[in-house]
């Protein structure tokens, strides 16, 4: 009661104080982004336990912690934030407002700083913790409310820390792909503003290795600088080797063939400035914030503009990888989200989700009767009851959905030999395929929504691990028998993200195209400033909003 009784005292003594006064409001004028209402409780709950005083100066002058965390928010841009986001070039002034020599500031002034130093604090906390928008605003299926965090009690503690940096530098996500990002980052910055920006001429035919080509200058300049071509490397002039592999490799790390032709694709990449690179990495860590902060085992990640999946290990390292196809760019995109993988199933029969049955199968069997025999589908009724015929009666049937048509298990069947289910709402799994040719693509967006594997029963394997009966041989035998479903004896979590700008293990960087349109969406948003719980984007395109997807 004592200690209670102490508490109210003080906020009464601080009931008509300039800082309570503007903690109530809401809203700050001298900040870049005055409202700040979505976190005044959490403001409001740190003053309330200082007694609304202040907390960031002593006798008038900065404390240590203020001047630290000024440069933090200074220093924005090394964690892909805008520094002005969080007041980056007025803190300056601020500051030689509160120096001995300056006339001295008012209790208005005082209670100003401390507020602006506070709210800007949290924000850049908060962003660096869980990104600064939900990724509920683009329809993903995850969930950051876990990663919520008590701002009032996190400032408490970084009011009289001695290491303010390193205390936030614990907030942020832990992955090595996060922090290998973060060093990326760094690197791109530079390498953006080094950068003469010189465009590559363009070509009527493209450049084949030995051509002439005006542009060998600025190849050799760039192509050193990312790194595709080594230092020492000695380059004739010409567009020939050593130059040639470069280019493969630049291609390589932007997602298209490598070819060494410098066609119109390559030559769009490599004119691509470097500070649109920049901001790929930005975008691509606000995402990695999103991302749990723990798992129950390391998960099996799915990268969607990369075609890629990696099952990692317990130092967050690739110990399968392979290529994946997902859903077309077009009214079929593959959902962002999270689920665990509970079961497997060896020789699934595959389901035709009603629009495909309609709009694709019935108008085969309507010009060929044969058509499902010949590729192993059958037609069942509601029950799963094995219903014949092909006559008019049953495509009205089919056609309306009274009917379903179902694949056979086997070699022709859509979902290969195996299928991993993660029960979520979208009806997203993965799977198998017969279509093995479309692995050789560099650009894989075939599927309905569900992911193809590459190499499914190394994926089964990795899956299976931690159950001895489960050998490749038997793997091998299911494939070959009865369908068999499998649950799993701890489930694995999947992630199904994504990322445009992915750094590998070794720190080499790689770069893919926006597909989906997802890092427009995410850039037009942060545009917008704080707050944004209180923003909607513009209308997302029927074509583009998530559902229950159909392969």
């Amino acid at each position: 009661m004592a200690i209670f009784g102490l508490l109210s005292l003080a906020i009464l003594a601080h009931a008509d104080s300039p800082l309570r006064a503007l903690v109530e409001s809401g809203n700050l004028s001298e900040l870049r982004w005055p409202d700040f209402s979505s976190i005044r409780k959490d403001v409001a709950t740190f003053y309330l336990s200082k007694g609304y005083s202040l907390v960031w100066t002593s006798d008038r002058v900065p404390t240590q912690q203020a001047r630290s965390m000024i440069a933090l928010l200074q220093n924005g841009a090394a964690k892909g934030l805008d520094p002005e986001d969080y007041d980056g070039s007025r803190w300056a002034r601020r500051l030689g407002h509160l120096r001995p020599i300056a006339a001295a500031p008012s209790e208005q002034e005082l209670a100003g700083f401390d507020l602006a130093l506070t709210v800007s604090g949290m924000r850049y906390v908060a962003a660096v913790r869980m990104g600064r928008v939900n990724p509920r605003l683009f329809c993903f299926g995850l969930d950051v409310s876990q990663k919520n965090c008590d701002l009032s009690y996190i400032f408490s503690e970084l009011a009289k820390s001695d290491d303010v940096a390193g205390f936030v530098d614990r907030l942020e996500p832990q992955f090595r792909g996060y922090r290998r990002t973060l060093r990326a980052l760094q690197t791109y910055i530079k390498l953006a503003q080094e950068d003469d920006g010189e465009l590559f001429p363009a070509t009527k035919k493209p450049v084949e290795p030995g051509d002439p080509y005006p542009g060998v200058a600025r190849l050799v300049r760039l192509l050193r600088r990312l790194g595709d071509l080594p230092a020492a490397a000695v380059v004739p002039g010409a567009y020939v080797e050593p130059l040639v592999s470069a280019v493969k490799h630049f291609q390589l790390r932007h997602g298209l063939d490598p070819d060494g032709r410098l066609g119109p694709a390559t030559l769009s990449q490599l004119n691509t400035p470097l500070k649109y690179r920049v901001r790929q990495i930005e975008l691509t860590l606000e995402r990695w914030r999103w991302v749990p902060s723990t798992f129950s085992q390391r998960p099996i990640v799915v990268n969607i503009p990369e075609f890629r999946l990696r099952a990692l290990n317990d130092r967050d390292e690739a110990e399968l990888e392979m290529k994946v196809v997902v859903g077309k760019a077009y009214r079929h995109q593959t959902p962002v989200f999270s689920n665990n993988m509970t079961h497997v199933i060896f020789r699934p029969y595959w389901n035709v989700p009603y629009s495909i049955q309609r709009a694709e199968l019935v108008p085969h069997l309507v010009k060929d009767p044969s058509y499902l025999y010949a590729n192993d589908y059958e037609i069942v009724d509601a029950r799963g009851k094995l219903a014949g015929g092909s006559g008019p009666d049953t495509i009205a049937e089919l056609r309306s959905g009274t009917l379903a048509i179902r694949q056979r298990p086997g070699a022709k069947n859509a979902l290969g030999l195996i299928k991993f289910m993660f029960p979520n709402e979208y009806n997203v799994y993965l799977h198998g395929t017969p279509a093995q040719a479309l692995f050789s693509k560099s650009r894989r967006d075939f599927s309905h929504g569900c992911i193809r594997v590459e190499k499914p029963e190394e994926l089964a394997e990795w899956v299976l691990r931690g159950m001895p009966e489960w050998t490749p041989d038997r793997i091998r035998e299911a494939e070959n028998g009865k369908t068999l479903q499998v649950n799993l004896a701890r489930s694995i979590p999947v992630l199904i993200l994504y990322g445009t700008a992915i750094v590998s293990e070794s720190g080499e960087v790689s770069f893919f195209d926006d597909i989906y349109g997802h890092d427009a969406s995410l850039d037009e948003v942060l545009t917008h400033g704080y707050p944004y719980s209180g923003w909607q984007p513009p209308a997302v395109p029927r074509d583009r909003v998530p559902r229950r997807v159909t392969d």
